[in-house]
């Protein structure tokens, strides 16, 4: 078996090799990066014109009904993109950054710390770029595994930095909707629901900046244990265990990194992740019930889909404990659906008015503790 990875041990001094490969000039090499992610990705696939042009008439189906049920700001200009996974991938190469450059500080500074790095020898020449070179492979292989699996941007969990482009995987959404067993054609217009909605949630002031304050207070607790790291690299002494050490398709390299954070602000990052999923949960069951007669199928065939294992979280998870519990968007979409029953609509708008109000992970299941927290000066509690 030969790896998809672009160097070989044949001709070039292998570590010749790898110097060229792991040069990056910023934090994370995302030379590297993109040639993990086309890899994985695989060709692109051309959408069938008639099937790209109904799903750009359901985004404005969908855009119209949305506009109808909620009080969100209007998207930017833009069509619903309906692209293949190679194209989603190459366009959305950096729009998950913020889950890999926080990393590159301490882990420059992991491997200068750690007793022996400099008696490495001919590695040693590579430590200083290994840094970037890890969070490439972390990020290409991310963004690999993602385009397989997500059905646009917002199923990545994740709220996109600096990209406002609403896109659908076409192949994803179709085979969800032969394994839900559920009408293509609701399974589109309940895509497209999902998409032009998390659109209007991302042109919400401040919930972007959120976002990344928490992932990066997250990260500040971060801490690497290098150690194992170190022992690995001194024991390569041939081509075949670099590439043992860095695997086929870049899969094993999150096995490299062990590091421990504080569980309460890996909440924050959980709790705002689930809350914007199950908003969408919530809204789209609004704006869509009068459309969808096997609704409730979709969603307990989608809540299928985010507590099955994922690759690409499995990967945040292995380098960082940076675990997204997307299974609680259904706690989040309950919350929701309480709140607005208790208290009204008005009540639950509250939530968008400034970050703090938005509920904590424990109050997902505690709309009366939100509730006493947020609404008591305005609502009988």
């Amino acid at each position: 078996m030969t790896s998809d990875l672009p160097f070989s041990a044949d001709g070039d001094d292998l570590f010749a090799q790898l110097f060229r490969l792991f040069q990056s000039s910023g934090p994370v090499n995302w030379k590297l990066a993109r040639e993990l992610t086309k890899n994985l990705a695989g060709e692109r696939e051309p959408i069938e014109p008639a099937i790209a042009e109904e799903y750009r008439e359901l985004g404005h189906v969908a855009e119209l009904r949305i506009q109808s049920t909620a009080n969100l700001p209007a998207p930017s200009p833009g069509d619903l993109n309906p692209t293949d996974r190679a194209t989603w991938a190459l366009e959305n190469q950096q729009t998950f950054r913020i889950l890999v450059e926080p990393l590159a500080e301490k882990l420059v500074g992991g491997f200068s710390d750690v007793p022996g790095a400099e008696s490495l020898g001919q590695m040693g020449a590579i430590l200083q770029p290994l840094g970037p070179a890890l969070l490439g492979m972390q990020a290409g292989t991310m963004v690999g595994f993602m385009a397989h699996r997500v059905l646009g941007q917002f199923d990545t969990g994740i709220p996109a930095i600096d990209h406002d482009q609403p896109y659908l995987i076409v192949p994803n959404v179709e085979a969800f909707a032969f394994e839900a067993e559920v009408d293509a054609r609701q399974i589109r217009l309940w895509a497209a629901l999902h998409e032009m909605l998390f659109q209007r949630l991302m042109e919400i002031e401040w919930l972007r900046g959120h976002f990344v304050s928490v992932v990066n207070a997250f990260y500040d607790t971060v801490e690497f244990d290098m150690t194992d790291l170190m022992g690995q690299m001194n024991a390569l002494n041939d081509p075949d265990q670099i590439r043992d050490l860095l695997g086929e398709d870049g899969a094993s390299t999150p096995a490299l990194l062990k590091s421990t954070a504080d569980p309460d602000r890996l909440a924050a990052i959980q709790a705002c992740s689930a809350f914007i999923e199950g908003y969408g949960d919530f809204l789209v069951r609004r704006a869509g019930a009068e459309l969808l007669p096997d609704l409730g199928r979709i969603e307990s065939a989608n809540a299928r889909r985010r507590s099955e294992p994922d690759q690409a979280e499995q990967y945040l998870q292995q380098i960082a404990g940076l675990e997204l519990q997307r299974h609680r968007a259904g706690d989040a979409a309950s919350f929701c659906t309480e709140v607005e029953r208790r208290w009204g609509e008005p009540a639950l708008d509250r939530v968008w008015e400034q970050p703090e109000h938005l509920p904590t992970l424990a109050e997902l299941t505690d709309p009366v503790g939100w509730a006493a927290r947020v609404l008591m000066d305005t609502f009988e509690i």
